[in-house]
């Protein structure tokens, strides 16, 4: 078993985190204080071609295909170098949930007008699945998508949604034929000038909150036949594959961000004197930094494996739901470690060390909350 990684993609992972060390992190503590996306940091990813990473060069990629692999492994290092981990969130949420989506399923026609200008940080592009009365039981969605002649009228909201207040585009769930339930579902593609369609404001939240979340609302809103992604009933189909992509990638950058938050509760522990003596020489502390390295490598063996059954077109249902259970779940346990071992200074804002518990919670339950993984991992095991 060959656990090396090519000599190019090691480099490339470097030049991410030298450029998300030098150009993101300027003040992080303040715009997440006052919820503040940056489009400037947006557009500088996308100028360093990160966007890009999801698509081939044809349609604004670095690549001549998408490779999955090193696009997991420069993810993992922008996380671990990016400070902002709503920014790496929101990045993350767009390339693996909308532009994945399009390239696999969208016309040649979706694919033109939408890939190149994500990839340019031109357009950003919005998913949209939960709705309130269908969080964990998603397939009881009511924004219904009813057909009519040249296309579809949908009525509904959507909320909880990344990007949502600042969307130029979303892709979106409805259900166009509810008798048929999960085969019912359909995805839309729909622009922010549609009529009948409304971006919610911003809402407050306890982390990540450098990324904007909000609510979409539908009113009688027709869109053509064009809109629509693949074909009618393929939502469910799609919603899988995207999920899958992206509970990877996303957890790739929260895995650098726990290497990142190791490397400096370690460095901390060395240099703070407590009792005439560095805390580094306390087993309670050592023993929290040993746990935390368990938590960080565990975890990272279970995003390759599953990254690797995604890139050879593998099914990796149990995988990834090991890995969104196990990594999300180790996030939060590691935070709180990290702030036991930095002690009071952790619990003010100005440090940061708290914000990565703040945005750690968010883990547990975007994307399938921990007891939704657990329950899909107990299915597959025949329970």
């Amino acid at each position: 078993m060959d656990f090396s990684w090519p000599k190019e993609y090691l480099e490339y992972k470097e030049r991410v985190i030298e450029f998300a060390k030098s150009e993101l992190n300027n003040n992080v503590v303040d715009r997440d204080k006052g919820e503040i996306f940056s489009s400037e940091d947006w557009i500088k990813c996308a100028r360093f071609g990160i966007q890009g990473l999801a698509v081939p060069k044809n349609l604004g990629g670095g690549l001549e295909e998408v490779d999955f692999m090193r696009a997991i492994l420069a993810m993992e290092g922008f996380g671990y170098a990016c400070e902002d981990n709503g920014l790496a969130f929101g990045l993350n949420a767009q390339m693996w949930t909308v532009q994945t989506p399009i390239l696999h399923f969208g016309s040649e026609k979706q694919k033109q007008k939408y890939l190149p200008a994500m990839a340019k940080g031109e357009l950003i592009g919005a998913h949209a699945l939960t709705e309130p009365a269908a969080g964990s039981d998603i397939f009881s969605m009511q924004l219904a998508a009813k057909k009519v002649e040249g296309g579809y009228v949908l009525n509904g909201e959507k909320h909880l949604i990344t990007l949502a207040p600042i969307c130029d585009f979303v892709l979106v769930f409805a259900n166009s034929k509810p008798e048929l339930g999960k085969w019912g579902v359909s995805a839309f593609l729909i622009d922010k000038e549609t009529v009948g369609f409304k971006r919610g404001e911003r809402k407050t939240k306890m982390g990540m909150r450098t990324i904007p979340f909000g609510e979409l609302e539908f009113k009688d809103c027709f869109i053509s036949e064009d809109c629509l992604l693949g074909k009618e009933g393929l939502g469910f189909s799609i919603l899988n594959h995207s999920l899958e992509y992206d509970r990877c990638s996303i957890l790739a950058s929260q895995l650098g961000a726990m290497e990142r938050q190791l490397d400096k509760a370690i460095a901390y522990a060395k240099e703070r004197e407590q009792f005439g003596k560095s805390i580094s020489n306390f087993q309670s502390v050592t023993n929290r930094l040993a746990d935390m390295k368990l938590r960080l490598e565990t975890s990272r063996l279970l995003l390759y494996k599953t990254a690797w059954l995604k890139k050879n077109g593998k099914p990796a249902m149990m995988e990834a739901a090991l890995l969104k259970l196990h990594l999300s779940e180790s996030f939060v346990t590691s935070s709180m470690d990290a702030m036991r071992t930095f002690g009071g200074i952790s619990y003010l804002n100005e440090n940061g060390i708290e914000r990565n518990l703040r945005d750690a919670i968010g883990g547990i339950l975007y994307a399938g909350t921990s007891d939704i993984q657990r329950n899909i991992i107990s299915k597959l095991l025949g329970l």
